[in-house]
């Protein structure tokens, strides 16, 4: 029999190391496994290796066989080299990026991204062509990336998803609309989903939000959630040998200002003074600081405050290295922005490992609908240093006495987080 061919669209995929790229990555990943071929239609290397940051052991978990067509989008947003600029860029950089927008707005409403769609509509139509596309994924943001799909099945008939990592017109830590979500905006969302096939969410406040928004296409929504992925590495960690000397906190992401890390240190500082088991802890902190490399004044304040408390900063950690990473820790720490819609994919992976998990966010964040009544889940009532304290006391205290049979409990727990089992229902719905 002829396999099936899928046409997946993402501006992050390998080397990227942007968060959404792990979801791509697995994505694609299973459907191969499922039998598929698999092209994917992305971006040059050289906007994450020049611009955003790239983590080259992550292109070699993509699976063989698997064809990546790199298509130029000219957003000049990640054009770094000044010595290249036209002279009205480099004289009027604002009166330029302003005038600059029109040129996406022409095209789709999206800033630094709507100039892509023609070339995407080309390249779209160019692999069609040459492989029969019969079933296209575009996974957002940008949400440019739904373009080829919807113009495939305009053209051609071919079915499509739409997979939102995130939210086109929802603040998720605010719970707003964004000052980008123009009614133009909201006219394109309602047309791409009017014929999509499938319309994927990472959880259930953010779908049910969509739902209200677009009631005539709420029978096609589906929480597809991040999950976590072994990557070739078991993510079962065993109980650590040398934790009664001294337990170590782990925390793995990206640190930005929407992270309550002035909270979490103040929260540390009081726990570690009242003694116990928190008097020789310590919290190493792995990942990029800022979204794209830069860190702000007050978080270098508070990371130069942290390293007197036992926190250090040991940088970021590998996809591939993950495993190895997590067995260095006795317990978790997951320190999230606030906001009703926000889950993180790190959760997930937090669960998989069985690890006991000091919960600092506000407990109204989706996240909590993940670890709610697991039992290495350790909440705060309210993003206080009091209650960070407190919440960091009983997760010391569940991580040295915890048993290997409870660790394996809670490892089992977490399985139908995995992302086979989140991606696995929708690949047998979508299979023609």
């Amino acid at each position: 029999m002829t396999r099936p061919h899928l046409l997946y669209t993402a501006w992050s995929f390998p080397p990227s190391r942007a968060g959404g790229v792990y979801r791509a990555l697995a994505t694609v990943n299973a459907f191969v496994d499922a039998g598929w071929d698999v092209t994917v239609l992305t971006v040059p290397r050289s906007i994450f290796v020049d611009s955003t940051g790239a983590d080259f052991r992550l292109e070699e978990q993509v699976r063989p066989g698997v064809v990546v067509v790199r298509d130029e989008p000219n957003v000049p947003a990640y054009q770094n080299d000044i010595g290249r600029w036209p002279w009205s860029r480099a004289r009027h950089t604002e009166l330029f990026k302003l005038a600059d927008l029109r040129r996406d707005f022409l095209h789709f409403p999206e800033p630094n991204y709507g100039r892509w769609r023609p070339s995407l509509e080309r390249a779209a139509e160019r692999i069609h062509r040459e492989h029969r596309v019969d079933l296209a994924i575009g996974t957002a943001n940008p949400h440019v990336d739904f373009i080829p799909g919807w113009h495939l099945h305009r053209r051609f008939g071919v079915p499509y998803v739409m997979d939102y990592r995130d939210a086109w017109q929802l603040d998720v830590f605010t719970g707003r609309k964004l000052i980008t979500a123009l009614p133009i905006v909201d006219r394109w969302e309602a047309r791409l989903m009017a014929d999509a096939a499938e319309i994927w969410f990472v959880n259930e406040p953010i779908r049910q939000w969509h739902e209200a928004k677009h009631p005539e296409s709420a029978s096609r929504m589906k929480v597809v959630a991040n999950g976590f992925e072994e990557y070739g590495d078991s993510l079962a960690v065993p109980v650590r040998p040398g934790r009664d000397a001294g337990l170590v906190f782990g925390y793995i992401g990206t640190i930005t200002d929407k992270v309550p890390f002035r909270e979490l240190v103040d929260g540390w500082a009081i726990a570690r003074e009242r003694g116990g088991d928190m008097a020789t802890a310590r919290l190493e902190l792995r990942g990029y600081l800022g979204h794209f490399g830069t860190v702000s004044e007050r978080l270098q304040a508070d990371l130069d405050r942290a390293r007197e408390l036992g926190i250090t900063y040991a940088g970021p950690v590998s996809k591939a290295d993950i495993a190895r990473a997590y067995e260095g820790f006795d317990a978790l720490v997951l320190a999230l922005g606030t906001g009703r819609y926000v889950t993180s994919g790190k959760v997930y992976e937090y669960a998989a490992t069985g690890l006991p998990i000091a919960a600092i966010h506000d407990p109204g964040n989706a996240a909590t609908d993940v670890l709610k009544g697991t039992p290495v889940h350790v909440p705060i009532d309210a993003v206080t240093p009091a209650a960070i304290a407190t919440a960091l006391e009983e997760t010391a205290r569940m991580a040295a006495s915890q048993t290997v049979e409870e660790r394996r409990a809670a490892q089992d727990a977490a399985a139908r987080y995995s992302r086979t089992a989140q991606l696995a229902p929708r690949i047998d719905a979508l299979r023609p």
